[in-house]
């Protein structure tokens, strides 16, 4: 099977064991919307936001060593299984014994040991996927995430919309699909077989975390890029109505669309990951990541076009407003949040650079400019703007990030970028979510519609054509 065959064929068995439950998942906002105002919401997504800047401090980051070592032949898979079951235990003794510090977060606090245990249960999930993963199981991967969405979604029924438990609920939830998970990954992949503790080996153990610990700052300041935003719009002065817990809470259903688009990249990512590693030392390694980036990025480009074209339905679908009417307007600053996350995918795509070339050193710095950026300009444009500031915040982060991540990656991987291309895309889109947002524009719907249109015709070369290399030979 061809490089471009495999990565097909693993995108589709990732795509079949998603997509329907990412698209579930999605509907859960309707729930949300419909049980939790958005002042409680805003607690919601600030604890979720926490807990996944705990996860990579827990676990070390070693997730990203385990497809890394686990794909490598000359390792044990039971030595990498064991000494990052090993190196996370440590981790979660250390997060308990400070725990109460986290307390002095208002938002926090009364939810602390739900939290821990929601940290603990996801970090232990994400090592046995993870793993299953790097063994080729890639079916069982799949199946995996379609049983854990399900579970998810049952409990957040029977917690929220049943029991009425709020944001309680919500944690609950997350805690148990999280814990079933792991377990059904426990037994349905023979994971004790991999379980040894005579396999603990410190030199692996130090070569895992030589490779996963630059990832941990990067890691972080992608979280804080995504988290200070909602900081700044809860706690900092601004325009009223734009700021305050309740506007956080409507950001963050806002941010709800743009994540269909992350949605499609990490279904993605997932198979590229694994081709990227394996085809690391292959003669036409260039070509091969110059032809699957264009028709990545091509796609991204017409897939986010169409969220904000039809980002009005899409809301109305999605969105519960019989309770809180204030949900209503999140549409309007979904577009540029969608540009944002195009720009952020992009970004993943340059740091699976690093981690095939084991150059993670490089994410760091990378990240820090999105951080800063997005920091000193949320203190700015929130105050000015409220909401609309902090996307326009997001989306600056991330694209000051991608400006030097193309540069510096290529130094490792060389392959050609269509600069042009790219800004056309970028522009186009940022006039689409103006118009979209804007009903008093003439020919609204017509402009639209030929935008999506050119969108499409201007972007299809490049799929078409890496889709000719996924039928050759």
């Amino acid at each position: 099977m061809n490089k471009y065959k495999q990565l097909a064929s693993n995108t589709i068995i990732f795509a079949i064991g998603s997509f329907g439950s990412k698209i579930l998942l999605l509907f859960l906002t309707k729930l949300y919307t419909a049980n939790i105002n958005p002042a409680d919401n805003s607690t919601k997504e600030l604890l979720e936001v926490t807990a996944n800047f705990l996860i990579p401090l827990v676990t070390f980051a070693i997730t990203e060593s385990i497809i890394r070592f686990g794909l490598d032949r000359k390792y044990s898979k039971s030595k990498v299984y064991t000494n990052s079951l090993a190196i996370t235990a440590i981790g979660s003794l250390m997060m308990l014994s400070i725990s109460p510090m986290l307390s002095v977060m208002p938002f926090v606090d009364g939810y602390t040991w739900l939290l821990m245990v929601y940290v603990c249960t996801s970090s232990l999930r994400s090592i046995n996927s993870q793993f299953v993963r790097a063994r080729g199981l890639v079916k069982l991967f799949a199946l995996d995430g379609i049983l854990a969405t399900l579970s998810l979604f049952i409990f957040n029924v029977i917690f929220i919309a049943v029991l009425q438990l709020g944001v309680t609920g919500f944690m609950l939830s997350v805690i148990c699909s999280d814990f079933l998970s792991a377990v059904f990954l426990w037994f349905a992949a023979g994971l004790r077989k991999y379980f040894d503790p005579k396999a603990i080996d410190s030199r692996l153990s130090k070569a895992m975390l030589a490779f996963s610990l630059p990832l941990i700052p990067s890691t972080l300041l992608w979280t804080v890029t995504g988290f200070s935003d909602r900081i700044f719009i809860r706690y900092m002065p601004g325009p009223e109505g734009l700021v305050g817990d309740a506007a956080a809470g409507i950001y963050g259903i806002a941010n709800k669309i743009p994540n269909l688009v992350s949605m499609f990249s990490t279904i993605f990512f997932q198979a590229w990951n694994m081709s990227a590693i394996l085809e690391n030392d292959s003669e036409d390694r260039s070509r091969f990541y110059e032809r699957v980036f264009d028709a990545y990025t091509s796609f991204l480009f017409i897939a986010g076009t169409a969220m904000i074209v039809f980002v009005k339905p899409l809301s109305a679908i999605l969105i519960d407003t019989s309770q809180f009417p204030e949900y209503g307007t999140a549409y309007l600053y979904t577009p540029v949040l969608i540009v944002a996350v195009i720009t952020m995918c992009l970004n993943q795509f340059f740091s699976s650079v690093y981690a095939a070339t084991k150059h993670t050193s490089h994410s760091l710095w990378t990240s820090l400019v999105a951080a800063v950026t997005n920091i000193i300009l949320n203190a700015l444009l929130v105050w000015l703007f409220g909401i609309n500031g902090a996307a326009i915040a997001t989306f600056a982060g991330y694209f000051a990030s991608y400006i030097i991540r193309q540069r510096d990656a290529r130094r490792y991987v060389p392959f050609p970028i269509d600069q042009k291309k790219f800004f056309v895309n970028l522009v186009a889109m940022f006039a689409l979510g103006y118009i979209v947002t804007h009903d008093n524009v003439p020919g609204q719907m017509i402009i639209m519609f030929v935008g999506l249109i050119f969108m499409v015709i201007f972007n299809r070369n490049a799929i078409v054509n890496t889709l000719k290399q996924v039928k050759s030979r």
